[in-house]
């Protein structure tokens, strides 16, 4: 009854009868998910009632979607309500003496200034630029096109297919052998489009940079580049509804895995749901999707025989640096160490644009959870620098996953002097030094 009740408050609310062609939702426009009169909320959790009333809001509604669950008192939390609801979350608010502001009055009105920076999909790669938003076709023939002017250095990785039959296109760049590597993974939430774009941004600096910082990271490491690991669900931001988050596959029906949720790191434990509709479903078993299954095959194949020491894995948004653990407050063996890495990535960030990232291990600094890749990077693949990036913006932000295009390359330069300052670092360390360094040895 539960699921019954949810796919009917979703149907003219988020995805308004989609039609089906061949399996899948049409991209007919008139289908596309609409998000008018939609409000964010950004409430403070002071009491252990308030507390239990988030946590039944969250499980009884779909109306209400949460960024995130109501865990404990002195908690933030940022909540997505439906039109229809707006008088019962001002009376709850009320009611219950919770404090908190509107953050936005109409999501759509960020849908809709942002269409006119997205680019037309079959786009010619030669116009790939960062300063719109690409489809996943002219991203995947902006990387081939790469590996066809840069040949002696870079090398195309297509994984098997998606769930839907669409590739996970990476590439590797390497200027020279015995390199140490460096993995990016990028776009495994579909809704945050900084994060591919952000990825083909460093990319491109690597390849094409005179600054002699840039070029040092493009000589003495490997790279492995993977823009949009969550192609299907990339798709469906594009074509159906902005704010999908999972991929497509169906379970019951609902459809769709939170990716970052399926590795084999404590799956299905804290931070996970085992709802098949819930935003961060952990998926049927650990590594049940296909898009987990080919990313652990490559890591597993290739992390020792590539010297992979450090994995970046980039989301958005809350201006966030963190690094195991995301399911226990156990620290890891070398904490201080990924501590003071992520700090000089901070502070490479201020320095660049001013912008405050704050850094700390996962489960201190966002929120529990299990599952996610780089917690599995770093514990199954002994990936001693390990960390995922939570881009702009701040953790009040307005903007949310919907972040103007304009703001693509002020976030790549100071994510790339991120990077820069963060291997530094780790260098500096001696997690880099030969294969049998004893500093990577988890």
């Amino acid at each position: 009854m539960r699921l019954l009740n949810r796919l009917m408050l979703l149907i003219p609310v988020t995805i308004a009868l989609f039609a089906i062609v061949d399996g899948h939702a049409s991209s007919d426009p008139s289908n596309k998910a609409r998000y008018d009169r939609f409000r964010i909320y950004r409430v403070l959790l002071e009491t252990e009632e308030q507390v239990q009333l988030m946590q039944q809001l969250e499980n009884r509604s779909d109306s209400y979607t949460f960024m995130g669950h109501a865990r404990h008192t002195n908690q933030n939390l940022t909540i997505m309500v439906a039109p229809q609801k707006i008088a019962e979350m001002s009376d709850l608010m009320e009611r219950f003496h919770i404090r908190g502001s509107v953050l936005l009055h109409n999501i759509q009105d960020l849908i809709d200034k942002e269409d006119s920076t997205v680019m037309p999909s079959g786009n010619d790669p030669e116009h790939f630029d960062w300063q719109h938003y690409f489809h996943l076709d002219t991203i995947h023939k902006w990387l081939d096109l790469q590996v066809t002017k840069h040949s002696s250095i870079l090398q195309s990785i297509p994984l098997q297919a998606s769930y839907e039959g669409n590739l996970i296109k990476g590439v590797k760049l390497s200027k020279k052998s015995g390199n140490t590597a460096v993995f990016v993974e990028c776009g495994i939430h579909a809704r945050e489009w900084i994060s591919p774009a952000v990825c083909t941004y460093l990319l491109n600096q690597l390849l094409t940079s005179t600054t002699s910082d840039v070029q040092d990271l493009a000589e003495n490491f490997d790279w492995f580049f993977f823009p949009v690991v969550n192609p299907d669900g990339y798709k469906y931001t594009f074509e159906a509804d902005r704010l999908w988050r999972k991929n497509r596959k169906p379970y019951g029906l609902c459809r769709g895995v939170d990716l970052n949720r399926n590795f084999e790191s404590d799956w299905n434990g804290i931070g996970a749901s085992s709802d098949p509709c819930a935003y961060d479903f952990a998926g049927g078993s650990a590594a049940s999707e296909s898009e987990t299954q080919v990313l652990q095959k490559f890591l597993k194949e290739n992390a020792q025989s590539s010297r992979i020491k450090t994995y970046f894995s980039m989301h958005s948004f809350s201006q966030l640096i963190m690094f195991p653990y995301g399911y226990t407050a156990d620290k890891v063996q070398n904490y201080e160490d990924l501590q003071t890495i992520g700090e000089r990535g901070s502070e490479a960030i201020r320095r660049t644009h001013g912008k405050e990232y704050v850094s700390g291990a996962m489960i201190e600094t966002i929120y529990p959870s299990s599952g996610d890749s780089v917690d599995w990077a770093y514990s199954e693949c002994d990936v001693p620098v390990a960390f995922t990036f939570e881009l702009r913006g701040p953790p009040d932000s307005t903007k949310m996953f919907i972040l103007p295009a304009e703001e693509i390359e002020p976030t790549g330069e100071e994510t790339l002097a991120a990077y820069v300052a963060m291997l530094k670092a780790a260098r500096e360390l001696g997690y880099y030094e030969s294969a049998e360094t004893q500093k990577g040895e988890l």
